[in-house]
């Protein structure tokens, strides 16, 4: 089957089944309820679904400690129920992808204990142990401030075990050979039910080197084409989406430089330094960041987003520039976490304000890359910092003012719906948003499908344009002999600029793709306009006849 890389002009919804929409009434989502919400989703222009872990589990991670990589948690359904769902899926045209957490296991999964009982068992080297505790075991946390260690003492091993993560999850040894085999089993048991790839969790720390013996861990990136491999002979079609905070100029190592590697990764470089422009109001830095991840094969793509289920990670910014971010959108200690982070989502950052929330969707849907965008943030859903860490933003999908948001029929949520402030169910929901033409919820159905109609973001080549100012960023995409431009003034300020587009004709007209608000040159060849405060613009670049056309239609 010939692959055709669906991928780059796809938008992703991420959600959890757990918090999305509940069916028999026990307070915790389910498949059922999810397949009530298809048509919503399809609805919305929503091409892609991918689901976080759902897999049996201990839940003491939100399910990224799996305990049976083969099954569904018997709070969510069956694997009846999830067939049926990716069924649905397919009739509707969208496809699924499904988190792969194959870095460490729960410590209650059968292999891990099983392996802690019989040192003689066959999945002993599936983990990695130490008779003594390492040196290095305080270093390489990944949760500062709550996570100690690195290294753990198990009484029925009588020994110590790795985890990169939690206490609770044990690293896998993943440079075994059968460890990597059954890595592949995994996904061809999913593929066989009708996932169309997955989002694979710490790609970094699954292809290190582990062990207490290794003092300078290498990433095995061959693995990353074995996986590529399989994918492309089980279903021609099926991606990983990796899940890499990796630094410019290691990324090709996970791509490939043919692309025989990752399909997809994340791009952490670019959404850390997207929140320091949208914090000062200024993009010198993240068209560096732009600049510094463009190289990519031509079937490698960027997954682009603003906010996911962990904290917005700013560690890669200077101290000066991460307390910039701080300051404009964590202000307050209990907003931060992990001495790195903002726990906080999207809407609550930007105080609410319609405009600032335009502008940072419509800037994350004009990047390099596919959008990928998290549930509850296409009606601006807040976020609850009662709770601890990450949860406080995993709180339950807002659908009505009913009971609970409409979520569940239970008194008992799996998570508090939040149900008091500005951004409770009573005014923050599905219902009320669907009514409304001027809510959040429509503006970003129709920017969902402008995105979808301007494939050049997806496929194309991208250069900036200059605007004589670091606060307005324009970036233009040619592709087929087709070119767009977007615009995007960052500053709470209207600013006019002056720009000369690079295209074929002398009279290059700029066809606005978002209103009637058009633009053609002046005498001396240049577009001139008027962005309002945090005022944004997609063009297509075309002579004068396409916009004659267009506005004859």
């Amino acid at each position: 089957m010939i692959n055709d890389l669906w991928y780059k002009n796809a938008v992703i919804y991420c959600l959890s089944v757990a918090t999305y929409m509940d069916a028999n009434g026990d307070g915790i989502g389910d498949f059922q309820g999810l397949m009530r919400r298809l048509d919503y989703l399809q609805g919305m222009g929503v091409t892609a679904i991918w689901l976080m872990p759902f897999q049996p589990s201990p839940g003491k991670d939100g399910g990224y400690d799996v305990a049976n990589y083969y099954g569904v948690d018997p709070r969510y359904g069956t694997l009846g129920d999830f067939v049926e769902f990716t069924h649905g899926c397919k009739q509707r045209g969208m496809r699924v992808l499904i988190d792969l957490v194959v870095n460490h296991t729960s410590d209650e999964h059968p292999w891990f204990q099983e392996a802690r009982r019989d040192p003689e068992s066959r999945y002993r080297d599936w983990y990695l142990w130490s008779k003594k505790k390492p040196k290095n075991a305080s270093s390489g946390i990944v949760f500062p401030g709550v996570q100690k260690s690195t290294w753990d003492y198990d009484e029925a091993a009588k020994a110590f075990y790795f985890h990169r993560f939690y206490e609770f999850q044990p690293d896998l040894n993943t440079s075994n050979p059968e460890v990597q085999a059954e890595i592949l089993k995994i996904m061809g048991f999913w593929l066989q039910l009708g996932v169309s790839g997955f989002r694979m969790d710490a790609v970094p720390f699954v292809i290190s080197q582990k062990g207490a013996s290794i003092a300078k861990p290498k990433e095995q990136y061959d693995m990353l084409r074995v996986f590529s491999q399989f994918l492309t002979w089980r279903e021609g079609e099926a991606i990983i989406l990796a899940e890499a905070n990796v630094l410019p100029g290691t990324d090709m190592k996970y791509f490939g430089t043919a692309g025989e590697r990752l399909q997809m990764m994340f791009n952490f470089e670019v959404n850390q330094h997207l929140f320091y422009a949208l914090a000062s109001s200024d993009s010198r830095l993240l068209v560096k960041a732009m600049r510094a991840t463009k190289s990519r094969p031509t079937t490698a793509q960027w997954g682009q987003f603003l906010r996911n289920h962990d904290e917005l990670d700013l560690g890669r910014l200077e101290d000066k520039q991460r307390e910039i971010v701080f300051a404009a959108f964590g202000p307050d200690p209990e907003m931060q976490l992990y001495q790195r982070g903002i726990r906080r989502r999207l809407a609550p950052m930007l105080q609410g304000d319609r405009r600032r929330l335009e502008l940072a969707y419509s800037l994350m849907m004009t990047l390099p890359g596919t959008p990928v965008v998290r549930y509850g943030d296409e009606i601006g859903m807040g976020d609850n910092l009662k709770l601890p860490e990450r949860n406080c933003a995993r709180t339950p999908m807002q659908w009505s003012t009913e009971p609970n948001a409409g979520f569940t029929k239970s008194e008992k949520p799996v998570l508090p719906v939040i149900s008091d402030g500005p951004y409770s169910f009573q005014h923050v929901n599905v219902a009320d948003q669907r009514r409304d033409p001027n809510s959040l919820l429509n503006w970003m159905e129709r920017i969902i499908r402008m995105r979808k109609e301007v494939p050049e973001i997806g496929w194309g080549d991208f250069s900036f344009v200059s605007t004589g100012t670091p606060k307005v960023l324009a970036i233009q995409y040619d592709w087929r002999n087709n070119a767009v431009l977007c615009v995007h003034n960052l500053s709470g300020e209207p600013r006019e600029v002056r720009l000369s587009v690079d295209a074929d004709e002398e009279k290059c007209v700029l066809a606005n793709l978002l209103s009637n608000d058009h633009s053609e040159p002046d005498a001396s060849g240049k577009h001139r306009m008027l962005l309002e405060p945090y005022g944004y613009r997609w063009f297509r670049v075309c002579g004068l006849d396409y916009l004659l056309k267009r506005t004859a239609v």
